[in-house]
């Protein structure tokens, strides 16, 4: 038997990562309450925390929490660059990654140890690197199964590491309030309250008969296991995505139809580079919109033949985004996301027909020079950056308007300082 007992899962988490990249890229808002994010907070530093301020939180009900609140808009382009380079490091461990998010992975190391050490040496040494090479911070969970893994790394936090034994898992999980278990949120915190549940040992001594007479077979055998650290599933690497996607929230209910096009060009980029660096192509492109009342559409294309050349996503949901808007004249938008499905393989001749009737872009030629293009792109972008080389729409609107957008909410951030300052001599 190993020397660690079998706890060789890793949940690595990165904390705040929105608004850590926002730090990166602008040291002077350290230690400032900063959100991240459009109509709502998609990542709020832990001086915004401290007021009460949480990811998913309407920005207005954050701002009247934190009247300090610095926002940053969600549509800054460098958090899946750092997504990458931190998934590359994890893979410099083990070959055995999952990825559930753009800031968090699972890890089974029990194959590295021979090279790298303990569990916990190998997180360790994870959460150095990530540190030294990009500059984030990283919170890690170590224990034997997925769940309780996930459980350590949300202990560990801020910038922590926490390491399960399984000699003490039940003692270490039974302590915990019930909204530490994967898939109880405040809904079900609540109605376990009115039971007089406030713990996971609570949930661990009711039994599941209650459970299920309370909230059904499923939920209650879910929440049943999981208080009991019943957690079979393995890190799964094999799984290959069905789609390929990015979106980017608004700082303001936007009504341009200038501003929608630049953010879909850069939001093309993004994921036709994705796609291309993958070996695929997709046939689906699929837009999705939030309007400033918090309420969602999408719009789909379905082509003939995959691609993956940016023109033609950029074409396409231009396209998707216009006959929207032109069904609710009326609305404002806080999110555009751009999605590709039905991926395949590329094919060396695409598109023989125009993608709609007013559309010059179409034919096998064609695509294939802009796929030359686009690989030459890529090249330069990962060798200089991407802020070297890409449409000029997209660098120097992402430029302008993050450095207006900053520029305003500092100012802000300033008056309502000055006011703070002020009401407080009175």
């Amino acid at each position: 038997m190993d020397d660690y007992g079998g706890a060789h899962i890793l949940h690595a988490d990165l904390d705040a990562f929105y608004a850590s990249v926002v730090l990166l890229q602008n040291p002077a808002l350290v230690g400032r309450p900063v959100a991240v994010g459009g109509g709502v907070v998609l990542s709020c530093t832990y001086e915004a925390r401290a007021f009460g301020v949480r990811g998913g939180m309407p920005l207005g009900e954050a701002k009247r929490l934190c009247p300090r609140l610095i926002v940053v808009s969600g549509e800054f382009g460098a958090y899946t660059d750092y997504s990458d380079r931190v998934m590359a490091i994890f893979r410099d461990f083990t070959p055995l990654v999952e990825p559930i998010s753009i800031d968090e992975a699972f890890l089974d190391v029990a194959g590295a140890v021979h090279l790298f050490g303990s569990p916990e040496e190998i997180a360790r040494d994870l959460r150095r690197r990530v540190r030294s090479e990009t500059g984030l911070p990283i919170s890690v969970g170590v224990a034997r199964t997925k769940h309780l893994a996930k459980v350590a790394s949300r202990v560990a936090k801020p910038d922590g590491l926490v390491v399960v034994a399984p000699q003490s898992e039940l003692a270490f999980l039974h302590d915990l309030s019930v909204d530490h278990l994967w898939g109880v949120g405040p809904v079900t915190t609540g109605e376990l309250a009115e039971h007089g549940i406030a713990t996971v040992g609570d949930i661990a001594a009711t039994p599941f008969r209650t459970l299920a007479r309370w909230f059904g077979p499923g939920a209650g055998g879910h929440m049943y296991a999981l208080a009991w650290n019943r957690d079979p599933r393995r890190v799964e690497t094999l799984r290959r995505a069905g789609s390929v996607g990015a979106q980017s929230a608004f700082a303001r209910d936007e009504r341009s139809p200038e501003v929608w096009h630049t953010v879909i060009a850069g939001l093309a980029s993004r994921v036709g580079a994705r796609l291309r660096k993958k070996g695929r192509a997709g046939r689906t492109i699929t837009l999705r919109a939030r309007f400033s009342d918090f309420s969602n559409a999408t719009r789909a294309h379905t082509m003939g033949t995959p691609t993956a050349a940016t023109t033609v996503l950029y074409r396409v949901a231009g396209h998707l985004v216009d006959d929207l808007m032109a069904e609710f004249p009326e609305r404002g938008l806080s999110l555009l996301g751009i999605s590709v499905s039905k991926l395949g393989r590329p094919s060396p001749l695409q598109l023989e027909l125009p993608l709609f009737p007013d559309d010059e872009l179409g034919g096998s030629v064609k695509e294939l020079e802009l796929q030359a293009l686009d690989s030459s792109v890529d090249a330069l972008q990962e060798k200089f950056g991407k802020e070297a080389v890409g449409a000029a729409s997209v660098l120097l609107g992402r430029r302008r308007r993050f450095a207006e957008g900053l520029s305003a909410i500092m100012t802000r951030g300033h008056d309502a300082e000055a006011a703070a300052d002020e009401e407080r001599t009175r």
